[in-house]
Formats: C-alpha cells, sequence, structure tokens
C-alpha cells in the first residue's frame, strides 16, 4: 500500500485521481457562463471565452458597454420608441470583449465558447481574428437575420460551429470547500 494511502481506507478512495472532474469542454464553457455573471445587462448575461490549441485561455468576455461609457447613463432597454433609446446601438457583445481582452498576441486558430450563438457583426469579428470554431450553448435566436447570415458567412469562411450539449446541468462553485475537512497525508 501506498504512504499516502490510509491504513484501512480502500485504495480505490484514496489513492487513485477524482474521477468527477469536469472535462475541458464543460470548464471553458463554465468559464464563458461565469464571466457572464459580470454582465450588468437585465436582461441576457452572455460570456465567451477563448480558449488556443494547447488548452489555454487566451481571452474572456462578457456583454457590457464600452469603457469610458457610464453604463448608468446609456439604456438598457431592449424596446423603445426611438433605437436610440434602446441598449442594442451602445452595447459590446462578449464576443468583441473577448477578442479585444486577448492576452496573446492573436487568437488564429483559437476556439471561441460562447454561451449565445453569435450575431452576424460577431461572426463577422470572429472570422476576421482567425478564430476557428465555435461552440455555442444556446441558439435561441435561431431564424433571425442575423444569426442566418452568421451561419453563412461560417459556412464559406470555414469556420466550423458546434452546438454544446453539457453532460451535466451545472456546476457549483461553493467558496467555502477549500475549507471543508479533509484528512491530510500526516494524520492519516
Amino acid at each position: 500500500m501506498s504512504e499516502n494511502c490510509a491504513a484501512g481506507q480502500s485504495v480505490d478512495a484514496m489513492c487513485k485521481k477524482r474521477e468527477d472532474y469536469i472535462e475541458w469542454c464543460e470548464y471553458f464553457m463554465a468559464v464563458a457562463f461565469l464571466s457572464a455573471q459580470r454582465s450588468k445587462d437585465p436582461s441576457s448575461q452572455v460570456g465567451a471565452c477563448i480558449v488556443n490549441p494547447e488548452n489555454k485561455i487566451v481571452g474572456i468576455g462578457y456583454n457590457g458597454m464600452p469603457n469610458g461609457c457610464p453604463d448608468d447613463v446609456l439604456p438598457w432597454a431592449r424596446t423603445a420608441e426611438d433605437r436610440l433609446d434602446t441598449k442594442y446601438p451602445y452595447v459590446c457583445h462578449a464576443e468583441l470583449n473577448a477578442i479585444m481582452n486577448k492576452n496573446s498576441a492573436d487568437v488564429k486558430g483559437c476556439v471561441m465558447y460562447v454561451a449565445l450563438f453569435p450575431c452576424n457583426e460577431c461572426a463577422k469579428l470572429i472570422i476576421q481574428a482567425g478564430i476557428k470554431e465555435v461552440i455555442f450553448m444556446s441558439d435561441k435566436y435561431h431564424d433571425s437575420p442575423e444569426m442566418k447570415a452568421a451561419r453563412r458567412m461560417f459556412e464559406l469562411s470555414g469556420v466550423q460551429y458546434t452546438k454544446f450539449v453539457p453532460k451535466r446541468k451545472s456546476i457549483v462553485i461553493d467558496f467555502d470547500s477549500i475549507n471543508k475537512s479533509r484528512p491530510s497525508p500526516t494524520q492519516l
């Protein structure tokens, strides 16, 4: 028996790696969803996570107002008589922010994980940035002209897009879990 295993403990319980860890795709989509929690948009919180071929995160973003534009001055409404009184002319989408917030020279050849299928404007940015694949969670606006245009541009440019199908319904972040008592090797 390994010296790190407790006497009387099953080898399976104490000496093998965890098997319930999350897979890469779940991890990156969870990062996108966690990022979305930074959004101040009252009706739509979207996050994006860009990952390079070595599974390293190189960009994260969420939907929000442009830098320097106070988000308590510009409108958050979805509808109004005047389109200038809605959020749409102002909000930067998560995909744009993830590309702009990149922490590497470029994102060419990377994969973007995003909560919501990209609109046509974000599709143009994704293509121009050289991102090779988009993995999305929701396509709830599938039949809108913007999403149809995005899919058309992705297909013409060779950008793959894939619907993410989670293996689990949720991932819980418990900040107190690090404080929960577990026997250390010296206590065994």
